[in-house]
């Protein structure tokens, strides 16, 4: 089955010939692969380039793991481009691969694959497109080591909107399934409910938790796997890293530090399993550096690390939403919102929270998750932070009924989850 991932196609069909290294980044098993060496492959084709003129190699091949030395992979590269007068497109999959943990632990090592990069930057007639799953080493890096001329672009598992076009079901079935077994691609191949447990569980253990181990040499890989169950666990809660760690103290896990569960959380979003949520000061026009949220990248890994335990549709819808939100493109905040209130006839300071901020360009949203609001007492709290907010901006509550949109006497609107996930231009309804 392959879903036509218009969105992320659309991205890299935008940025053909630019002159910069294209970085496809994303969790493993995402879809990245299939973007590359499926959609946009075809997509070249159907545009008249050749076949022989499109170079592709994937790195985690055992057949082609002689070419994660840098040096071999650029003689096989050369050998490819024999017409320096022709156009040629090279897409190279799961390109980290070529990256030593030699030069990973030796920071100031001048990595080999980045020569090789630099290398072809400097062909006029070549087009490089990479992939890889971790994007410290394959975003960040390039963009610093080839000064602006590395760009990004992150695949998120499938959306909801992608999911319910490929499943036959009526949507409140597909949210349903969404929500339990999240929108990793291989998951709509697997109709038996043993089998994608059996999936999610492997993947979570086998690919993330051991590439992860084996890439920054991890110690304790228990601890490490405790602390996935800990974000899983606490999606959409103000977190930092020495609560974790009293956390672990307070249920007998000894020896995990603060600063060491710092260094896994990084570990962790470079790999794309996990994003961190800042909180901005609205009235302020201020970042407050911590506590900070995570939230996971597909609510199936979510889950499945919970044994499938904790099915709070509450926390999994706001995290899907959160997704949605970098899907489309947002960066996304949490907003704090500081007020003075009378309590007992005295005047206090509260911080209200505004759940996401989502921000493109000169475009801002305000958004509160609200699984249900089945009175006006819920309303009003929902809605509360919301009026704070001085500002002309849209402002939406996203329910989790099936209502229709409507819109109140104070200027907010209300949409239901459906709405707002399977049309694109749902915030500016």
């Amino acid at each position: 089955m392959i879903i036509q991932r218009q969105k992320y196609l659309d991205r890299l069909i935008s940025r053909v010939d630019n002159k910069m290294i294209k970085v496809v980044t994303g969790v493993r098993r995402s879809g990245k692969s299939v973007l590359l060496f499926n959609l946009f492959y075809h997509y070249l084709i159907e545009k008249g380039v050749s076949e022989d003129h499109i170079i592709t190699l994937s790195l985690d091949d055992i057949d082609n793991r002689e070419y994660r030395d840098p040096e071999k992979l650029y003689a096989f590269l050369k050998e490819k481009i024999h017409n320096s007068s022709e156009y040629y497109y090279i897409l190279l999959d799961e390109i980290q691969l070529a990256i030593s943990k030699e030069e990973l632990k030796q920071k100031d090592t001048n990595v080999k694959l980045y020569g090789v990069l630099n290398g072809l930057l400097r062909r006029n007639n070549v087009d490089v497109y990479v992939t890889g799953s971790n994007s410290k080493l394959l975003a960040t890096d390039v963009l610093t080591e080839f000064r602006g001329r590395g760009d990004e672009v992150h695949i998120l598992p499938l959306s909801f909107s992608e999911y319910y076009s490929a499943v036959n079901q009526s949507k409140e079935d597909a949210w349903r399934e969404y929500l339990l077994y999240g929108g990793m691609p291989h998951i709509l191949l697997l109709h038996d409910d043993e089998q994608k447990i059996q999936y999610l569980n492997s993947l979570n253990k086998e690919i993330y938790l051991r590439d992860i181990q084996e890439r920054y040499d991890v110690k304790n890989p228990t601890g490490m796997e405790e602390l996935m169950k800990v974000i899983a666990s606490s999606v959409g809660s103000l977190t930092n890293p020495q609560r974790i760690s009293d956390t672990f103290k307070s249920s007998g896990m000894k020896g995990i530090s603060s600063p060491t569960i710092a260094d896994y959380l990084t570990y962790l979003q470079d790999a794309g399993l996990i994003s961190k949520a800042e909180r901005y000061d609205v009235k302020g026009r201020k970042y407050i550096s911590t506590p900070v949220k995570y939230y996971y990248a597909d609510a199936g890994l979510r889950n499945a690390l919970l044994g499938f335990r904790q099915f709070e549709e509450t926390h999994l819808m706001e995290n899907v939403i959160y997704n949605e939100l970098l899907y489309r493109g947002y960066s996304v905040d949490v907003g704090v919102v500081p007020v003075r209130v009378i309590e007992n006839d005295s005047h206090i300071s509260k911080k209200l929270e505004i759940d996401f901020i989502a921000n493109k360009g000169s475009r801002r949203y305000y958004l509160q998750s609200a699984f249900a609001i089945p009175d006006q007492e819920k309303m009003n709290q929902e809605q509360e932070s919301l009026i704070r907010v001085s500002d002309s901006f849209k402002k939406i509550i996203i329910t989790g009924t099936n209502s229709p949109l409507w819109r109140n006497e104070r200027g907010i609107t209300i949409m239901s989850i459906y709405d707002f996930l399977l049309n694109e231009d749902s915030l500016e309804m």
